[in-house]
């Protein structure tokens, strides 16, 4: 277990980012605690705000026809969403930084490893949908890039509850899993 020491100079916020990965109504709808993640997120992304960390938005992104992964074949995308579907629940503000991406990696496909480094952060703060996918595969990435994530755990869910139980005791073995209200007595 980590020391709140230890956690408070993690997260510094000179040195975090904080992410908002895949928070599209579609998903949105169709979690298991909807009231209770929408109020942990908001929490974390108001706490984000008021540090002055850098918010970072994901946003699916599907392949142009004919340039699909051949793993793209293994489970064929189940979406079907309607533009409206895919808005955001929350809107970005001007300053936050919107990454298209194509995988369940933020850093497959996108800048943002090379964000990270050239602005000196090594925190990757993770709220989003859904925990036991991109939530998930994204913090073991940073992890593996020499990162540290931090996953909020009311702030983040997923469709199956049971699924997102597992991913959050998987991730505690490895990295900071912490409160919305944790992380912004932090900030304060």
């Amino acid at each position: 277990m980590i020391s709140s020491e230890d956690l408070k100079r993690i997260l510094e916020p000179k040195n975090s980012l904080f992410v908002a990965w895949d928070v599209h109504r579609a998903l949105f709808n169709s979690t298991f605690n909807r009231d209770e993640f929408l109020k942990g997120f908001q929490t974390a992304l108001n706490a984000a705000r008021k540090a002055r960390v850098p918010v970072i938005f994901t946003k699916i992104t599907p392949f142009p026809t004919g340039f699909e992964p051949p793993s793209a074949k293994l489970m064929q995308w189940r979406g079907g969403f309607r533009p409206e579907d895919m808005e955001l629940i929350v809107q970005p503000q001007q300053e936050d930084i919107v990454i298209n991406k194509n995988t369940w990696s933020i850093f497959v496909g996108t800048n943002v490893e090379l964000l990270a480094r050239n602005s000196g952060r090594s925190t990757f703060v993770f709220t989003g949908i859904a925990t036991d996918i991109g939530v998930e595969t994204s913090a073991r990435h940073a992890y593996a890039l020499g990162f540290i994530p931090v996953i909020i755990s009311d702030g983040v869910s997923s469709q199956d509850m049971e699924a997102h139980k597992r991913s959050l005791a998987n991730m505690q073995r490895f990295f900071p899993v912490i409160s919305s209200e944790e992380l912004s007595k932090i900030w304060s």
